[in-house]
């Protein structure tokens, strides 16, 4: 019974010993003009990276110097822009783009967690210390007043960031 095979291009199969060691060679020399190809392909990269590099780095020096500004601006006008609630998540559309204000979820950073779990411990607070003796971040975050003033933990709440979506085309190919 004949082997089916499923390729749109057949593969020469080699006749003999010397063949097979042929088209050995050949794979050598191929997978080796690959590399070289590769090779140049990765100094075009870095030759054209390096070339744009220093208009990249201006282009976003000027993005940048607009993004305080418009901040600045927006902070100074945050109550006509959004009202005068001040709820999470506000944000203002300005005809080319948008601002907005967001909220960061509260987190939890620890530093030296040794002697964090040490001190959970001797308080009392060991709900807040997890089996493996690594201290618990989300239950820290639930109780965050039990833990507060202990050397090495620091609750983060309230961080807002500020973001600008300018607004683009978008063009699709049919």
């Amino acid at each position: 019974m004949a082997t089916r095979i499923k390729s749109k291009t057949l593969a020469a199969v080699p006749q003999s010993k010397n063949d097979c060691a042929e088209s050995i060679r050949i794979m050598g020399d191929l997978q080796r003009d690959f590399e070289r190809n590769r090779a140049a392909m990765n100094d075009a990269i870095a030759a054209i990276t390096q070339e744009h590099q220093p208009l990249l780095a201006a282009l976003s020096e000027r993005i940048q110097a607009l993004q305080t500004g418009v901040q600045a601006w927006c902070e100074a006008h945050r109550v006509d822009l959004c009202g005068p609630d001040d709820k999470l998540g506000k944000t203002a559309n300005l005809i080319t783009g948008e601002v907005a204000w967001r909220i960061r979820p509260p987190s939890v950073r620890i530093t030296g967690a040794d002697n964090v779990v040490d001190t959970l411990q001797r308080m009392g607070l060991g709900r807040f210390v997890r089996v493996k003796a690594e201290p618990n971040k989300d239950a820290m975050l639930a109780e965050a007043d039990a833990v507060r003033g202990i050397g090495g933990i620091s609750i983060d709440s309230g961080v807002e960031d500020f973001i600008v979506t300018p607004f683009e085309a978008q063009a699709e190919v049919a």
